[in-house]
């Protein structure tokens, strides 16, 4: 880990939280992923990442609340460097900025807005 990311992960408290690297995520390209308790006790377990908006929510619940081993179980990396411009734009500024350092989806993002 570089030190420029070990005090930024300091700082905002994500660096238990988020994998090594992208394709750490290894989570279900197709089918319906339940939540654990803990991450969704409002009612709300139940995704469709085959459905874009289902994972779009899916995903901001994960990066957002979601532990180590919730976002290797249950994020597709794939999935989230396609829904990364999208995904970006429902997140807090911290959380956004954490995850493109620490798996490198700004190129991603960059990528898509300048081809665009």
């Amino acid at each position: 880990m570089a030190l420029a990311d070990a005090i930024f992960s300091r700082r905002d408290g994500l660096s238990g939280r988020l994998p090594d690297r992208l394709e750490d995520l290894r989570g279900p390209r197709d089918g319906v992923v339940v939540l654990p308790v803990h991450l969704s006790w409002h009612g709300l377990r139940e995704f469709d990442v085959s459905s874009g908006e289902s994972r779009l929510v899916l995903y901001s619940i994960l990066l957002g609340q979601g532990r180590r081993g919730d976002l290797a179980r249950f994020v597709n990396s794939r999935r989230l460097a396609e829904d990364w411009p999208d995904l970006a734009a429902l997140l807090s500024q911290r959380i956004r900025r954490a995850c493109e350092r620490r798996l490198g989806l700004l190129c991603v993002r960059l990528k898509l807005c300048v081809n665009t």
